[in-house]
């Protein structure tokens, strides 16, 4: 009976171990599951996933409500989602392309699309990426706002008008609804670019005259072709990585801070070289260091220094027993001495900081006086 006790101790205290080192382990598990789950049970099911300004998206950041009064009033809305879908498009004189989903342009796909537009009535491009706007010579800047912008142009279709949105792009060459030194509707080399989608959403429609901009913007004409460009259109080559949306001297700064590293290393990390022995340093005990240095002081007869030395050790010891930091004053270490012993606080200042000291007979009362207060002070 008793071993198997001793067998049953022993398995539970073996178990016990084996999560003591292993816990670590075991959160990391723990936590990556719990993820897992949530990241499931967050996940829609059963519907359709939409990327944002989708005009077919109910969700708050798609454009259905938009889509949906815009054929209200007479408007033909064709949404096109790929390269080849815009090459089938009916593209007249009458007809406006509105571009979303920048991001997944090239070269080749914005070139195509600069082609099968040049007899449309107007191109207007949502937020173009950074890259995009290099591509197509359009200078930008990004200003981040949740105020009214208001129209303040010389276009009679906006005036008095005013958007607001989470978020808005001012660009350099803008004509309407300036925004810290842009302006968020900007012609560019016959196309327009428009730096506020987030007005067209379903959420965000209806601030401001956020529904009379968008219907005016898109609604010009009576034919609308809604480009969404694919990345299956990219070319192989064209194929948009993170290191592509870094500017360009990002590259040379990168190369140039790590050779400023590497010559850093050299020149402060020790020289090659043999090995030096160095001899050990011989060891003094503590109590004969300080009957050396008391006889060193009293042969000199230097008591103002030994006088000091006496009692700034003093206020180092006791200002680490009462934890009051390194920054801490003679008088801060005074008063607290002070506080902590009952003692009056001329009593401590005078065996800390100011006693006059006349022979040895005061020096060694003294000494006697500050182990003394510090004895006091450890146990009070």
């Amino acid at each position: 009976m008793t071993t198997q006790i001793v067998d049953a101790a022993e398995s539970t205290a073996s178990r016990q171990g084996w999560f003591r080192r292993n816990r670590p382990l075991l959160i990391v598990a723990l936590a990556f599951v719990t993820a897992v789950v949530l990241a499931y049970v967050a996940t829609p099911k059963g519907g359709e996933s939409y990327a944002a300004y989708d005009p077919e998206s109910p969700d708050p950041d798609g454009a259905r409500a938009l889509v949906r009064v815009l054929e209200d009033h007479g408007v033909e809305v064709d949404v096109v989602r790929s390269s080849k879908a815009l090459d089938d498009a009916e593209i007249e004189a009458d007809t406006t392309v509105f571009v979303t989903g920048t991001d997944a342009l090239g070269e080749d796909t914005a070139s195509r699309l600069r082609e099968r537009t040049a007899d449309a009535g107007d191109l207007i491009l949502a937020e173009p990426a950074p890259y995009v706007s290099a591509m197509l010579g359009v200078p930008y800047a990004v200003a981040q706002t949740p105020e009214t912008v208001e129209a303040r142009c010389d276009d009679p279709r906006w005036e008095g008008l005013s958007i607001h949105a989470d978020a808005v792009t001012a660009y350099d060459a803008g004509s309407c609804f300036p925004h810290e030194g842009g302006a968020v509707l900007a012609p560019a080399d016959g196309l327009t670019v428009w730096g506020a989608p987030q007005v067209l959403t379903n959420d965000q429609i209806l601030r401001a005259d956020n529904a009379a901009v968008a219907l005016r913007l898109l609604g010009e004409s009576d034919h609308l072709v809604w480009y969404i460009p694919s990345i299956d259109d990219l070319a192989p080559d064209e194929a948009h990585s993170p290191a592509s949306l870094l500017p360009r001297w990002i590259g040379p700064a990168l190369w140039l801070l790590l050779l400023a590293v590497v010559a850093f290393a050299i020149v402060r990390g020790r020289r090659l070289g043999p090995l030096a022995v160095e001899p050990l340093p011989v060891h003094v005990r503590a109590g004969e260091t300080t009957r050396s240095l008391g006889r060193l002081y009293r042969r000199a007869g230097d008591r103002t220094h030994a006088v000091t030395m006496l009692r700034q050790a003093a206020r180092t010891r006791l200002t680490q027993r009462l934890r009051l930091g390194r920054e801490a004053t003679p008088e801060a270490v005074v008063r607290a001495v002070a506080h902590h012993t009952g003692r009056p606080d001329l009593e401590v200042s005078a065996l800390l900081t100011d006693a006059p000291i006349e022979n040895d007979q005061d020096l060694i009362t003294l000494a006697n006086a500050l182990a003394a207060l510090e004895e006091e002070v450890r146990h009070p």
